[in-house]
């Protein structure tokens, strides 16, 4: 697989956890977190639920919950989740804690108040606004590619320093323009007589590209299974397209007809 993935919904239990174990069988790179303050499971009522903190071991949640009721945790499906859970992986992670598990490609949300969760932590207040503008100007550039084709060999370098002027002149209007202090826009230069370019970044600030996608599942057993299908479909697809930056829009057209399910998506960055 090419892809590495996230799944991500509030307690990291049901719905990002049964995701994450059948992309796992599946030979997925994959991952899951939590975007909650603490993790959370029903109890005896609604105002009695299970609070524990990320961290804890589902093991150690399924011994307590089996010591406290076992007839009701296993009735409601807490007790056959928690041993699932623990097949995967040892205990709950919180998303904005995870800094130290790298980069993703792809992450996967199952409801929208987590999809801006994530999306608020991943942009940074220093570059989120010039995201948009730096796809459209990397889109834009890439049409130099094709006038190489055409030009004679001594016209190469007037096309490359012509277009390195008007980049750096353009990525410094965005920063005066946008008042930040740290030049945190991408370099796109024109390195050679092929016409292909290459991204740099100034400072060394990554500007990783990541697609953030929300497919709304109820928090049950039932619909996070059907979730969990839905969402290996969905990186099946992405798997399978040459560059899900240039795909996304159909991918996502294609399922909302199949499925009748609408998505949620953004292209941020790291």
């Amino acid at each position: 697989m090419k892809l590495r993935y996230a799944m991500v919904c509030s307690s990291n239990q049901n719905r990002s956890m049964e995701a994450h174990s059948l992309l796992k069988r599946q030979g997925f790179d994959v991952a899951s977190y939590g975007t909650g303050a603490h993790v959370k499971l029903p109890g005896p009522s609604l105002r009695e639920p299970n609070v524990y903190d990320f961290g804890t071991p589902y093991k150690q949640m399924f011994d307590e919950l089996r010591r406290k009721d076992p007839e009701l945790y296993k009735r409601n499906g807490i007790l056959p989740m928690l041993k699932r859970n623990s097949s995967v992986k040892l205990a709950p992670q919180r998303w904005q804690d995870n800094a130290a598990d790298g980069s993703f490609d792809v992450v996967f949300t199952f409801e929208e108040k987590v999809f801006d969760m994530v999306l608020e932590d991943v942009d940074s207040d220093d570059c989120k606004s010039i995201v948009p503008y730096l796809y459209q100007v990397k889109a834009a550039l890439a049409v130099v590619n094709h006038l190489f084709s055409s030009l004679a060999p001594n016209d190469h370098s007037i096309i490359i320093k012509t277009t390195n002027m008007l980049w750096e002149r353009l990525s410094t209007h965005l920063i005066d323009s946008l008042g930040y202090l740290i030049p945190v826009v991408s370099a796109i230069t024109v390195t050679s007589v092929t016409g292909n370019l290459h991204i740099h970044n100034r400072d060394h600030v990554l500007m990783k590209s990541v697609l953030v996608i929300n497919l709304d599942v109820k928090d049950n057993h039932e619909e996070a299974a059907v979730g969990a299908r839905l969402t290996l479909d969905l990186c099946q697809e992405l798997e399978a397209a040459e560059s899900w930056e240039d795909s996304i829009d159909d991918i996502v057209a294609a399922f909302e007809r199949q499925h009748r399910r609408k998505l949620l998506y953004s292209i941020s960055f790291y």
